[in-house]
């Protein structure tokens, strides 16, 4: 598929969606400063994000500012020029080096050992699991507070999975908040092959190529290091490129990680969207890859229950936990739109501009013939660069609209903010450089204005 935007299609059009983006991210920050003025418990000192003003220089701002300037000034080139394997194999190590320096402007504990340590984090809970089937089998009943043996405040908020996997460091021997920071950082990382992996595998590796280098410079890179999200972020991403790549083998692997995917987020059930768009941009063996998959969660899910832990169950407990503490304080009035802002600063200013070329595409690849064809020519017309930012973009909205998603989602909406991004390969070629400029300095004001917090 080949890259299309509207010839002499007016710079104003993305000028005037990038004017509505700052005055939303400007209302939702006046908005939250009076409200936290006011004493209204948004719980988010620096609204809508949760972090507080704090700013600061640190040993990681030399190497962000390198690499920033380097994949502005070469990020486009790079992303045309270099050929496919040492493409992924380079801008991998460059994701590495962005996130862990933009990590080490809040310093070595500060920005990575000491993140996942505090107590409403995972670690908190590692050394309390002496027996994996017993943890499995009695987590539903330790999920709600208020009681002696309570998870603590993540722990509790997802399913078991999430735990589980650092248990799983611990036991190899690499526990400890410094293996699991890093482990956030070298896994979040992963995204940066595996979304053009899958856009290669859907007929698009020019797309690929365009979005590259987005990728790599995410403003959501503050949250990969170090936080769990970056690691299922990794997970969900892999799933997809899985199911995109892979044939049947590929489909049933890429369902056992998706399965468990379910088994880190309960808002994962979400990502079902995501999976159910790259079956159908499939060239061949939709059906078969479809069946395959599905099977492969449903031994995911076969298994965790048969361990005692009904996801169902997990779920409905998880929301009764939701508004015992800070949700049932935090106005949905101000987060079910401040929630868009926070995104914004996480995807980058790009992903307005990029989501309307996007969903101008499908117009203007569309023919015109009997109505009966229409919508399937403009469905397959269309590809991925499309329906994966809209499949994303729908996800976003649900869990927004639910009510269970109020705040941080910076970090949370993570697994889809990297597919909103792959709307980027709609931008003309010109006009690349500018944006990685502003998504580089939107990371970069973030992590050095604001002490962000997981």
């Amino acid at each position: 598929m080949t890259m299309m935007t509207r010839p002499g299609r007016p710079r104003s059009a993305d000028l005037i969606v990038l004017g509505a983006e700052m005055a939303l991210l400007a209302v939702a920050v006046a908005v939250g400063a009076l409200l936290n003025h006011q004493g209204v418990r948004l719980h988010a000192d620096a609204a809508p994000l949760y972090a507080s003003w704090q700013p600061h220089l640190g040993p990681g701002t030399p190497a962000a500012l390198l690499v920033a300037a380097l994949f502005v000034w070469r990020g486009t080139r790079w992303g045309t020029d270099t050929s496919w394997p040492r493409l992924l194999g380079f801008g991998y190590l460059a994701a590495v080096l962005w996130t862990l320096s933009l990590a080490l402007v809040d310093g070595w504990s500060g920005g990575l050992t000491e993140r996942l340590t505090v107590q409403a984090e995972y670690l908190h809970e590692v050394p309390r699991v002496t027996d994996v089937g017993i943890m499995l089998s009695g987590f539903a009943d330790r999920i709600l507070d208020f009681q002696p043996d309570s998870w603590s405040t993540h722990a509790a908020a997802h399913p078991p999975g999430a735990l589980l996997f650092f248990v799983w460091l611990e036991r190899i021997g690499l526990g400890g908040g410094t293996a699991a920071g890093l482990a956030c950082v070298l896994l979040g990382a992963t995204v940066c092959v595996s979304v053009p992996v899958t856009l290669r595998a859907l007929g698009a590796e020019a797309a690929a190529r365009a979005v590259w280098p987005f990728l790599v410079l995410l403003p959501g890179a503050v949250w990969v290091g170090a936080s769990a999200d970056g690691i299922f972020a990794a997970v969900v991403a892999a799933g997809l490129a899985l199911l995109a790549v892979g044939g049947r083998p590929g489909a049933a692997l890429g369902g056992l990680l998706l399965g468990f995917a379910l088994y880190l987020s309960y808002g994962f059930v979400l990502v079902g969207l995501l999976a159910l768009t790259v079956v159908l941009l499939r060239a061949r063996d939709r059906l078969g890859v479809l069946l395959v998959a599905a099977t492969a969660v449903a031994a995911v899910v076969a298994g965790f229950t048969l361990a005692g832990f009904w996801w169902l169950d997990g779920y409905h407990l998880v929301a009764r936990r939701y508004y015992q503490g800070w949700a049932a304080e935090r106005p949905y009035g101000y987060w079910v739109w401040a929630n868009l802002a926070a995104l914004l600063l996480s995807t980058g200013p790009v992903v307005g501009p990029a989501l309307r070329r996007a969903v101008a595409a499908v117009s203007i690849r569309a023919p015109h013939p009997p109505r009966a064809t229409a919508l399937r020519q403009r469905i397959v017309s269309a590809g991925p660069t499309v329906w994966l930012p809209v499949a994303a973009m729908a996800a976003v909205l649900a869990a927004d609209l639910s009510g269970l998603s109020k705040a941080e989602v910076e970090r949370i909406w993570l697994p889809f903010a990297v597919w909103l991004l792959v709307a980027t390969a709609h931008l003309p070629h010109g006009h690349r450089r500018w944006w990685l400029a502003a998504q580089a300095a939107t990371a970069l004001a973030v992590n050095h204005l604001l002490w962000t917090v997981s």
